[in-house]
């Protein structure tokens, strides 16, 4: 049997909210935020009914709580989607949400279903990271890791060791870049377009989520110059040039190729293929790097092929890294997170995989010359994801 082609159909998500009791989901459920992307997918696709659809597929990195029993599976009951809909969760931390979407994109592909939604969610919130994970004794005792590797600060230090050239005044500068990026999208209305409106309730009463809360317009060169390194006295990272704790989801609706055009879908673009590899834990923000690399091998397509790059930017050592091993422009390649990345954005674990497949859909609509496009991150404990896709928004393909 010979794959079958699979295409992204529409995306969404929710805006980002700070964790915490200051944030917007603070007394949301993580699970409601899910069904109200599966439910908003529905709503701008009528041609999917709810009983097409075959396989829900979630990720988050903390399964338990509002986040646990399933949740693939329970936000198919509680979204409205036939009871005939299977439904199941995954974890790869920060990739999780873009392996659900390679994992629902492989059933797709070998005829497992037709039409599948597929997405992240996470409320660091309600469930800050490894909070009531136990790690084996062994991986400290007999030095199997480092000890920095179960920091995610202390793994972004280690990676500035072993690319000394990357300096701190470097990393501000990227941050600053990225935050100056996405107040210029937002003013420009491209965000908002991929934001579903949520009403929550919250402290202060009734509001209305609409709008991420960790981006800073204001930030100063010279600010980010004075944050204080966290991780290591005399280091190179700061709250400045990291990406924030957040709570959101994101989520995709896909479908064979086949099963698009009989239904009279219009394919926003193509998964061509994806790749995951792992690294040494403690420098875990390399990851992307060599899970890049195995993935061009295997497609025969290099970066020149790429006309965007969207790269989850947990750290902006991890972002400079790359451009680095790639050959690209350091600072502002054009290709890379033109919108501004995780730094600006937030980065709630397992929702940022589809949010950069989103972001990649809206460059490919404003771009119908661009061809492909790359989907990379780097995770906790030593791994590095990337998925290529083509654009479909456009005539002749």
């Amino acid at each position: 049997m010979q794959a079958r082609d699979v295409v992204v159909i529409d995306g969404i998500r929710t805006a980002f909210g700070r964790a915490g009791e200051k944030g917007y989901f603070w007394l949301t459920r993580a699970d409601d935020l899910v069904v109200k992307l599966i439910r908003e997918l529905l709503r701008r696709n009528p041609l999917v009914t709810p009983d097409m659809v075959e396989e829900n597929v979630w990720a988050a990195t903390t399964q338990e709580g509002d986040q646990g029993l399933t949740m693939g599976r329970t936000t198919v009951l509680l979204s409205g989607l036939s009871d005939s809909c299977a439904g199941f969760s995954v974890d790869r931390m920060c990739a999780g949400g873009l392996t659900a979407v390679t994992a629902a994109a492989s059933e797709i592909a070998l005829g497992a279903c037709d039409v599948a939604i597929a997405g992240g969610v996470e409320h660091m919130g309600h469930h800050p990271i490894a909070a009531t994970a136990t790690p084996n004794p062994r991986f400290l005792a007999e030095k199997i890791v480092s000890e920095d590797a179960l920091v995610m600060g202390r793994t972004a230090e280690c990676l500035h060791d072993m690319f000394p050239e990357i300096t701190k005044e470097m990393a501000d500068e990227y941050a600053y870049r990225s935050q100056l990026k996405t107040a210029r999208a937002y003013a420009a209305g491209k965000i908002g377009k991929m934001i579903v409106p949520m009403t929550v309730y919250t402290r202060e009463g009734w509001d209305v989520a609409d709008r991420d809360q960790q981006p800073r317009p204001e930030t100063t060169m010279e600010a980010l110059r004075d944050l204080k390194t966290l991780f290591r006295a005399r280091g190179r990272v700061t709250a400045g040039n990291s990406s924030g704790l957040n709570d959101g989801a994101s989520g995709l609706l896909l479908t064979s190729l086949e099963k698009a055009k009989e239904l009279g879908l219009a394919p926003k673009m193509r998964l061509v293929g994806y790749a995951y590899t792992g690294v040494k834990p403690e420098i875990m923000g390399y990851g992307p790097i060599p899970s890049t690399k195995k993935l061009f091998a295997r497609t025969g397509l290099s970066m020149d092929d790429m006309s965007f790059v969207e790269l989850n930017e947990a750290f902006a050592v991890q972002c400079l890294v790359f451009m680095k091993e790639f050959g690209m422009k350091l600072m502002d390649d054009e290709r890379l997170n033109p919108l501004g990345g995780a730094i600006a954005f937030g980065h709630p674990l397992a929702g940022s995989g589809p949010r950069l497949v989103l972001h990649l859909l809206h460059h490919f609509a404003e771009h119908p010359e661009a061809r492909y496009g790359l989907t990379a991150l780097c995770v906790g404990l030593g791994q590095g994801a990337s998925a290529i896709w083509e654009n479909m928004q456009t005539e002749g393909r």
